[in-house]
């Protein structure tokens, strides 16, 4: 992704007040993996949700099978999710659920959120 100028000014240490090198620091320092809309959608479902399965998460996301699976194994590689297959009956059923590291990265994410949200408004 690209620097914008004012996030290339502040890691150099120059260019603009020291607010705004706070403000593009923080903007910098954002966790991207969760920062995604689908996967932060997956991630904010299932902190208020014991577990969801893949057609629940898909119908609430209004998402593709494809676009969740991909969305939804990174979060797994990450271990921000854990995903559980089993059948009932004879139909598969895959059910996902927010793990511990998931939960903290997503705390610190609505943390750093408000922040970035406080400085502007202070602004």
């Amino acid at each position: 992704m690209a620097k914008t100028n004012v996030v290339r000014n502040a890691e150099a240490g120059m260019g603009a007040p020291s607010g705004a090198r706070r403000h593009a620091a923080q903007a910098a320092e954002l966790d991207r993996l969760i920062h995604e809309r689908v996967r932060l959608g997956i991630v904010s479902a299932l902190a208020v949700n014991e577990s969801l399965t893949f057609n629940e998460l898909k119908a609430l996301l209004k998402a593709s099978d494809g676009n969740l699976s991909v969305h939804a194994r990174k979060l797994e590689e990450a271990e921000y999710i854990t995903c559980t297959k089993s059948f009932a009956g004879r139909v598969p059923k895959t059910q996902y659920r927010l793990t511990a590291v998931g939960r903290r990265a997503l705390q610190r994410y609505l943390d750093h959120m408000e922040a970035l949200i406080r400085a502007t408004r202070d602004r």
